[in-house]
């Protein structure tokens, strides 16, 4: 669940670099592909939808890396 939060955050932060960071955490603590991109779409909505792409944009980044995308 903290990993989750802190995804939501650091996308409605447009913080990009801190994201992939996070995205690598949330993977090994058993957050799902789908629940990341669910999260950041979801964050998108009340963020703007600008700050959505970033953060999946890094996020796929770091799922393409891993063989997740």
């Amino acid at each position: 669940t903290r990993s989750m939060i802190t995804l939501a955050v650091l996308t409605a932060l447009t913080k990009p670099n801190q994201l992939k960071v996070h995205v690598q955490g949330a993977l090994a603590n058993g957050v799902s592909v789908e629940e990341i991109r669910e999260i950041i779409m979801h964050t998108a909505v009340y963020a703007g939808i600008p700050t959505g792409v970033e953060a999946m944009a890094a996020a796929k980044e770091v799922l393409a890396a891993q063989g997740l995308d």
